[in-house]
């Protein structure tokens, strides 16, 4: 595997995200209907608590709320630009997904990005696994979303030996 020298990078090496490592990423995004709406359809999910403002006004929410799979989706994307962008093998999985609050139309999403995990790869030495938690909170400070994601990440071209960042675990 080998990195093509002239794509852009601003992504974070594998020797950058040791465990402890906090991002508060820059861009923000304050979400809308029309987000909400062209999500759920695109992802074919009827439900009423994203496209019926009439059933939703019924509900203890009282208005729709954004789908949650666009709200993990935004939470990741707002972490690529300082994280992994031209930095990363490939995602490996999710866990430990939470949505503690509702997310609403209006509502403007903000992600902070920790490293828990970081270790070598055994089977790729360009490479080493690192899992992120990231914390998404509204305007108001709520916890809106909580995950933890592994990925696949390219050790510095020409950096550092295998051993530097963590070891073979």
């Amino acid at each position: 595997m080998s990195i093509d020298p002239n794509r852009p990078v601003s992504g974070k090496w594998f020797e950058e995200l040791t465990a402890g490592t906090v991002v508060r990423h820059a861009t923000r995004r304050t979400v809308t209907e029309t987000d909400n709406v062209l999500f759920t359809t695109m992802t074919m999910n009827p439900a009423p608590m994203h496209l019926d403002a009439d059933y939703a006004s019924r509900t203890e929410f009282g208005k729709p709320l954004m789908n949650s799979m666009f709200t993990l989706a935004l939470v990741v994307g707002l972490s690529v630009p300082e994280l992994t962008l031209g930095t990363i093998v490939a995602q490996l999985g999710m866990s430990d997904v939470r949505f503690p609050a509702p997310v609403f139309a209006g509502d403007t999403v903000r992600v902070d990005s920790e490293v828990v995990e970081a270790r070598a790869s055994k089977s790729r030495p360009e490479a080493g696994i690192v899992v992120f938690e990231h914390r998404a909170h509204n305007q108001r400070d709520e916890l809106i979303c909580q995950c933890r994601r592994a990925g696949l990440m390219y050790r510095r071209p020409g950096g550092t030996t295998p051993s530097a960042a963590g070891g073979q675990s």
